[in-house]
C-alpha cells in the first residue's frame, strides 16, 4: 500500500510581519485586499493582524465580516499576541468572532533574559502560556498555535518542554521561530525532525532572511517534519517583506516546492494554492507597501523570463525548457497590459460625479442614479485618503461592492 506523504500548508504572515517592515505603511484597505488575493491563491491561512491594538480592531471584524459572507471563502483568519491571559482577554473582547489565534512566547536564554532582566523565570513564563491556550480555548478558539520566539537559539529538550506544555493545555500547532535567520538547512532539517518526531504535533515553519537562506530553511524544515509523518505549514510574506532582510517569500517556495523534482518526490504542497494568482499578488503587494520588485525576484521579477546571451535566446525561442523552469502562464503571466495613451479620466479624493460614473462603467460598476452613486463616491474618497495613492481597478471594485465594510476600514477610533 502505497503510503500517503504529509502536505505542506502555507500561512501567509504579510498582514502581521510583512508590516513590520522598517519605513513603510500599510493602509488598512490594501491588508484586506491581500487577504482576498490569498484566498484566490488557495492558501491555508492569513495572519491578519494584532487583535490586542486598537487600530487593526475595525479592519480585523471588517474581515471576519468578509469571511462570514463568503467573500472569503477558504482562507482562515488568524491573529497573534503574546502569550499571556491579559492579551487573550483583549483579543476576544476586541473581536469575539476571531476563531484562530496564534500566540507567542519568548523561549531562548538570551532573549529571556535580555527582555525581563530576571525579573520572570522560565517557569512563570511556561505557566502563563499554558493560561493563555486554555483561555482561548475556553474563549471559542478553534485553533490554537504555540509560537516559539527565537527556536533556532533555544536547546531542543526546552522546545520539548515548550511543546508538551502547550499540547497539554490544548495547543494543536508548533510554531519554530528563526527569529534572526541564523539557521542552515542541513540543521534544521535534524531539528524539525527530532521534535515533529518527539512531539506528534504539526510544525509551522517561521524563518526571517537574514543570511538569505529563508525559503531553504523553511522547506527543509518541512521535509525534516514530513518525514517524522507530521504535516508542516510554512510562513510566508508577499514578495518577502519584512523585518530587516526580510521572511520567506511566498511565490519562492510555492515555486520550490512545485518545481524542484528532489522536493517533489519529498514533500507534497497544498494542492488548493493556485500559483498563476503570483503576479497579481507580488505587483498589488509592492504598489500598496510601495517598495519594487527586485529585477531578479524568482517568478515575478522583470527579468525572470528574460534572455539576452545568444546562446540562451536561440534555447528559449526553440524550446522554453531549455532555459526555464516553469512557463510565464504558471506565475499568470503572458498577458497583454495596456495603457491609456489617449485621454484619461481618473476619479480619487477631489474627483466629481460625472468623472466617477464614467470611470465607474469601465470597470463593470453600474448605478441606478447619482444618488446612489455620490454614496460610493465619497467612500471613494476617504479609500483615496486613506491609502494615499490612486485606487487600484480591484479596489475601487470592492469600495463599490462592499460600502458597509469599506466604511468600517477606513474608521479609527483612538482610545
Amino acid at each position: 500500500m502505497k503510503k500517503v506523504r504529509n502536505k505542506v500548508y502555507l500561512i501567509d504572515v504579510t498582514n502581521r510581519d510583512g508590516v513590520q517592515t522598517s519605513r513603510i505603511l500599510l493602509p488598512k484597505l490594501a491588508k484586506t485586499m491581500l487577504n482576498l488575493y490569498l484566498d484566490e491563491m488557495g492558501i491555508f491561512q492569513s495572519e491578519i493582524g494584532f487583535p490586542t491594538l486598537r487600530h487593526e480592531v475595525n479592519y480585523i471584524n471588517a474581515n471576519l465580516r468578509l469571511a462570514a459572507a463568503g467573500a472569503i471563502k477558504r482562507l482562515r483568519l488568524q491573529g497573534w499576541c503574546r502569550a499571556i491571559p491579559e492579551d487573550v482577554y483583549r483579543t476576544f473582547s476586541n473581536c469575539p468572532e476571531l476563531r484562530h489565534l496564534n500566540l507567542s512566547m519568548s523561549t531562548s536564554e538570551v532573549m529571556l533574559k535580555a527582555k525581563f532582566r530576571g525579573i520572570k523565570t522560565w517557569e512563570s513564563q511556561l505557566g502563563l502560556m499554558k493560561e493563555a491556550v486554555d483561555l482561548a480555548r475556553d474563549r471559542g478558539a478553534l485553533s490554537v498555535g504555540i509560537n516559539a520566539e527565537d527556536a533556532s537559539r533555544t536547546d531542543l529538550g526546552r522546545l520539548r518542554e515548550f511543546i508538551a506544555a502547550g499540547r497539554e493545555a490544548g495547543a494543536d500547532r508548533f510554531r519554530y521561530c528563526d527569529t534572526l535567520g541564523t539557521e542552515d538547512p542541513l540543521t534544521i532539517y535534524d531539528r524539525i525532525r527530532t521534535l515533529a518526531r518527539d512531539s506528534g504535533l504539526p510544525i509551522e515553519m517561521h524563518c526571517h532572511n537574514d543570511l538569505g537562506m529563508a525559503e531553504a530553511v523553511s522547506i527543509a524544515g518541512a521535509q525534516g517534519a514530513a518525514d517524522s509523518g507530521a504535516d508542516c505549514y510554512i510562513n510566508t510574506t508577499v514578495n518577502g517583506y519584512g523585518e530587516r532582510a526580510g521572511n520567506c517569500d511566498l511565490v519562492s517556495t510555492i515555486l520550490a516546492l512545485k518545481f524542484s523534482p528532489a522536493l517533489r518526490q519529498r514533500v507534497t504542497p497544498d494542492e488548493r494554492v493556485d500559483l498563476s494568482v503570483a503576479w497579481k499578488i507580488a505587483r498589488y503587494a509592492s504598489y500598496a507597501f510601495n517598495i519594487p520588485i527586485p529585477l531578479n525576484q524568482p517568478g515575478v521579477g522583470a527579468n525572470a523570463f528574460a534572455h539576452e546571451s545568444g546562446i540562451h535566446a536561440d534555447g528559449a525561442l526553440k524550446d522554453r525548457r531549455s532555459y526555464e523552469l516553469y512557463d510565464i502562464g504558471d506565475v499568470g503571466r503572458g498577458k497583454p497590459e495596456l495603457l491609456e495613451t489617449g485621454r484619461v479620466i481618473t476619479t480619487g479624493e477631489y474627483g466629481g460625479i460625472k468623472g466617477f460614473r464614467h470611470v465607474s462603467d469601465k470597470l463593470g460598476i453600474h448605478f441606478h442614479d447619482d444618488t446612489e452613486a455620490r454614496a460610493i463616491l465619497q467612500l471613494v474618497q476617504y479609500a483615496n485618503l486613506h491609502t494615499q495613492k490612486p485606487l487600484t481597478d480591484d479596489e475601487l471594485r470592492f469600495v463599490a461592492r462592499y460600502p458597509d465594510i469599506a466604511t468600517a476600514l477606513f474608521t479609527v477610533l483612538p482610545e
